[in-house]
């Protein structure tokens, strides 16, 4: 579960990510409650705008930072995007404590925030590569899940009791301070044990070759297709959780911080598991996809804040499954030339859709109550389950036929073929794979 821990290059990324994650999520819960709480009157728009313009860069501009991510030294750039990121921190975290901040500085920081970060996301993705084997690395990409999703254990609730106890101001200086670890980290890399990442040739077309690359990919098509209907509709925990604990429940920064590390725990158990296994499989992928949106539906009709809160871990571990196992299948199959602009268009497809869907399900948090807000969320995850078995029957030619003999009656397979689909499909991956 943990081999990709043997290489001492990946042991100081996953210490020093591990500690900036921490950082992060408490900056996120910091910020989104006084989104809600101090700047407005528990106004879920404005939650859903900041997430937007936090999210939405990396939309504008993946063509460029992806092709940043693959012309250039990661381990430099992601040095620059750190330190970057940890400034922002300071700045925002100055103001809160002067009593200056308004609304709009806080729309400001996340939007440029937003920049930074799509210019290091796609890095941070491709950088796996070079800490571990290709042998490894869905083992890694499953570690960092883990590591990103532990801090969510950490930050919301720790965020939580020091914004009650100190303010939100300590909370945003707090994460600027542990951005020095990614940056320790980074400096301490023995760099002539990194596996050295072919680089994008200088010449025209070079920008856009990454949407050349995914046109021709139909299975890589069918799991950003899914990624961008959940990452729109379904991925807003934020609003989901802080409206519950605020309108549905009446409960404060504490326990809104508490739901955020309780859907952590399921996350974690996710991670781990997908850590598990030697390869991702594209029937996961979408079988997690409807799991998504069954766990979604039951936590809506939770009654009482423990029930949601039980609620949340299923719902954790069925988002982090889907994320992990589409993140590891993209980047194991694809070209390791092509990989930061095919990595860039993942996640600006991931979070892109942000600035459409955070407002929508922020305005059906307001008007229609969150628990219609969560059901919004469920039936994307019900729709991109839908996208992934209409795509394996149409390019698999897949049937489903009465089996007399069967247990079960009926059977998925392939038209002409009595061989079960479970089998077939294996192929196909490893088929895919082998054409990447």
């Amino acid at each position: 579960m943990f081999r990709s821990l043997s290489g001492i290059n990946y042991r100081l990324w996953f210490a020093g990510a591990l500690v900036s994650n921490i950082g992060t999520w408490m900056q996120r819960t910091a910020q989104d409650w006084i989104v809600l709480t101090m700047l407005t009157d528990n106004d879920a728009v404005a939650v859903g705008i900041t997430m937007a313009l936090q999210l939405g860069p990396q939309l504008l501009l993946v063509p460029w930072s992806g092709l940043i991510a693959d012309r250039f030294d990661r381990r430099r750039l992601l040095m620059l995007t750190q330190s970057l990121m940890a400034m922002l921190g300071v700045a925002l975290g100055l103001m809160v404590l002067f009593g200056v901040a308004e609304l709009w500085h806080v729309y400001v920081f996340a939007f440029a925030l937003g920049v930074v970060s799509a210019i290091d996301a796609p890095a941070r993705q491709a950088f796996v590569s070079e800490l571990v084997s290709e042998r490894d690395l869905p083992n890694a990409v499953s570690l960092n899940s883990a590591s990103f999703n532990a801090a969510r254990l950490v930050g919301p609730a720790a965020a939580g009791l020091l914004t009650v106890a100190v303010g939100a101001g300590w909370v945003f200086l707090i994460n600027a301070a542990t951005f020095a670890a990614t940056l320790l980290s980074l400096a301490l890399l023995r760099r002539g044990e990194l596996r050295v990442a072919p680089r994008a040739p200088r010449e025209p077309g070079q920008l856009l070759e990454g949407f050349r690359y995914v046109s021709k990919r139909p299975d890589i098509l069918a799991i950003m297709v899914a990624v961008f209907i959940i990452g729109t509709f379904g991925l807003n925990f934020a609003i989901f959780t802080a409206t519950m604990a605020r309108v549905e429940f009446d409960h404060g920064a504490g326990e809104f911080g508490l739901l955020s590390s309780v859907l952590a725990i399921g996350s974690v158990t996710g991670a781990l598991l997908s850590a598990r296994r030697d390869r991702p499989r594209l029937r996961l992928i979408f079988a997690a996809a409807a799991a998504f949106g069954v766990t979604c539906a039951v936590s809506a009709v939770m009654p009482t804040f423990l029930t949601f809160a039980l609620s949340l871990i299923l719902v954790g571990f069925a988002s982090i499954t889907f994320m992990t196992t589409a993140n590891s299948y993209v980047q194991t199959t694809t070209d390791p030339v092509m990989r930061g602009r095919v990595m860039a268009l993942y996640m600006a497809i991931f979070v892109g859709g942000t600035p459409i869907g955070a407002p929508i399900v922020g305005w059906a948090a307001n008007e229609l109550g969150p628990r219609w807000a969560l059901g919004v969320g469920a039936t994307s995850g019900l729709l991109a389950a839908l996208v992934g078995l209409v795509w394996m029957v149409v390019s698999h030619d897949l049937r489903l036929r009465r089996v007399p003999a069967s247990r079960l009656r009926l059977r998925l397979t392939h038209d002409g073929s009595d061989r079960a689909a479970a089998h077939d499909d294996l192929a196909v991956e490893e088929s895919v794979a082998r054409r990447a």
